[in-house]
């Protein structure tokens, strides 16, 4: 019973088998995922096609590389969205000092703005950090400490993490923790037990053994078969703790262990 947090399904690598993906996800015990929206078109395309399938759900908002399209319009229509009730969440949004794709002002707005979404609605916020960690860590102090949040695909160092845990923020981790040189098993292993979320980010970041190669949420078991392991627990067990820990995080129904 296993569920991946954070997908993009309406990718471009995705437009010529999406609904296969979903069979296959299907195939391997996946019973629910979320589609990351990475702006206010793709939000919308993203609610489109959540909403026409039983246990796929989106989110609404944009993401530190498109910031400057974050124009007072693409908020307005991204809080609309979060109104649809298979809209579970708010983001991705955050920083990224990487690539610097946006200038960094622009991200900073777009992300304050997205946070304060979160609070007015009540909704959980989906949060990439990258090469940011002193800045997100000021955020985290501030006003984001005050919403619910997930730092998804974590990478960062440990100050970030005992910032996102002091917050009772979720920390979620991908593909990246199967790579043969990862680093950050004592990380995985610190994060308190319903805090803990598993993801593909599919179409990114595909796991060992398929790494290289486009990465899809049937994927996920090979993240937490390598997660479960770390934390000394059986797949089953860490399956259905981080299934059960999405659900309380987008707030959906309380899962069943129905197939």
């Amino acid at each position: 019973m296993l569920f991946d947090s954070h997908c993009h399904l309406t990718a471009d690598a995705f437009d010529d088998d999406r609904e296969l993906v979903l069979a296959r996800a299907r195939d391997v015990g996946v019973r629910g995922m979320v589609t990351i929206a990475s702006d206010a078109d793709d939000a919308e395309a993203a609610l489109a096609w959540a909403a026409q399938h039983d246990g796929v759900w989106s989110t609404a908002g944009v993401h530190p590389h498109a910031a400057e399209r974050a124009t007072p319009e693409a908020l307005r229509r991204v809080r609309d969205l979060l109104d649809h009730p298979s809209v579970v969440a708010v983001g991705e949004c955050g920083l990224d000092f990487h690539y610097d794709n946006a200038p960094r002002d622009a991200q900073f707005a777009a992300f304050r703005a997205q946070i304060r979404m979160a609070g007015e609605t009540g909704l959980s916020l989906v949060v990439h950090s990258r090469d940011a960690d002193v800045e997100m860590i000021r955020e985290l102090r501030g006003d984001a400490g005050a919403v619910t949040g997930v730092l998804h695909c974590f990478t960062g160092g440990d100050a970030l993490l005992d910032a996102a845990l002091e917050a009772d923020w979720y920390v979620s981790f991908s593909g990246i923790a199967t790579f043969k040189r990862y680093e950050g098993g004592d990380q995985v292993r610190r994060v308190p037990a319903d805090r803990l979320l598993v993801e593909t980010d599919s179409p990114y970041l595909a796991p060992v053994p398929h790494r290289g190669r486009r990465n899809e949420p049937a994927f996920v078991a090979h993240t937490a078969a390598v997660v479960a392991e770390m934390r000394g627990l059986e797949v089953d067990e860490l399956s259905e703790l981080t299934r059960r820990n999405a659900h309380r995080f987008y707030g959906l129904p309380h899962p069943t262990s129905s197939p």
